[in-house]
């Protein structure tokens, strides 16, 4: 049986920092397992949070410069993460850092060169997860959604809160997923004009009261009434959203719970309207899974009819990392590794462009 050593890498739209998961991932005759073995989340300072956010409006030559230096950065952090554990690696999966995400006009950009992942960690990388799905006429996201399918699958439906919200569930024998809206990019957001990373555990957004005309305004974006497949990035919340919370002169707290009001409400409406007439199991993981007053605002706009599921923390946190582990599982054997059901591609594909260190 081939244990696959692999290292999951994910940098997510909240901007929180690099998540790197030591895996180990086998096949079974009728199935895949895992086991995280080591994890550790390095948060980004002030300077490298002001760069990935600012990324996308720099030129192309001053974005591929990034491009090779934060490739040439994931690959030294891996690097030092290997010698510290003393890990026994197989290769690097990386997701990246998405910057430009534009499945309609062709192309998707996610941060960290692959070459110089590879050259600086010294281990074989697999990255661009994406690129292949758009070029097929797929939304290229979400991902994940393979791991719920093959790892997950005793889920009625996964949810992942991070900068984004997105959830994946299984009709009639085919996996779908999408892009919800916002999360915790809103959230982050709001927190860091204060000087704060992040709202621990909603403390803040529990002291808030709603604010109606923000939550209306937030409510009636159009795209929360267009049909899925669909994604959405940065650029929709620096476009359409930014502008809306900028209108608000209101204290911290209450833009934070009126945020997580919304939050709430537009995961609510998705899940009820998908779900079981009995009893439906949702595993909430990312950031969000972590706020426990978006738990409780979420659990009470679903009814008791649907239960929210909150793994250990390690789950909660290292998730994604783990299914862009084994992702590159997947891609090594050359398994499918993307889903045409929930993308909207042509067809399935097996993802991911390998790179050798020099």
């Amino acid at each position: 049986m081939k244990v696959h050593k692999v290292i999951g890498l994910m940098s997510g739209t909240s901007l929180d920092g690099l998540d790197m998961a030591y895996c180990h991932i086998w096949k079974q005759p009728n199935h895949w397992e895992y086991e995280i073995q080591h994890s550790k989340s390095i948060p980004y300072d002030t300077v490298m949070q002001k760069k990935l956010q600012d990324a996308i409006k720099w030129p192309a030559d001053q974005l591929l410069g990034f491009h090779s230096s934060y490739g040439s950065w994931l690959g030294e952090q891996v690097r030092m993460f290997v010698k510290d554990a003393g890990l026994q690696v197989d290769y690097i999966a990386s997701h990246g850092h998405t910057i430009h995400h534009q499945p309609k006009e062709g192309f998707t950009f996610q941060l960290g060169e692959g070459q110089h992942v590879a050259n600086a960690s010294g281990l074989k990388t697999i990255c661009d997860f994406r690129t292949n799905d758009v070029a097929l006429g797929g939304q290229g996201a979400p991902l994940v959604p393979i791991g719920d399918r093959l790892l997950f699958n005793s889920y009625d439906f996964c949810l992942n809160l991070g900068g984004i919200s997105n959830i994946s569930f299984e009709l009639e024998g085919q996996r779908f997923a999408f892009d919800i809206g916002i999360a915790n990019m809103l959230l982050n957001h709001i927190t860091r004009q204060y000087g704060l990373p992040y709202d621990d555990g909603g403390k803040l957004a529990e002291k808030g009261t709603v604010l109606p005309n923000f939550l209306g305004e937030l409510n009636a974006l159009a795209y929360y009434t267009e049909p899925y497949p669909k994604s959405t990035g940065y650029e929709w919340f620096y476009e359409q959203i930014l502008p809306i919370l900028n209108k608000h002169n209101a204290p911290m707290e209450s833009l934070l719970s009126t945020s997580i009001h919304h939050i709430c409400e537009q995961v609510a409406i998705q899940v009820k309207a998908l779900a079981n007439k009995g009893q439906n199991k949702v595993l909430v993981t990312g950031g969000g899974a972590l706020n426990t007053y978006m738990m409780e605002v979420l659990q009470q706009k679903l009814g008791d009819k649907i239960q929210l599921v909150i793994p250990d923390k390690q789950l909660i946190e290292f998730k994604e990392a783990l299914v862009f582990a084994f992702m590159g599982a997947l891609r090594v054997v050359q398994e499918i590794n993307v889903l045409h059901s929930v993308t909207g591609a042509k067809t399935d594909s097996s993802s991911g462009v390998v790179f050798l260190p020099s």
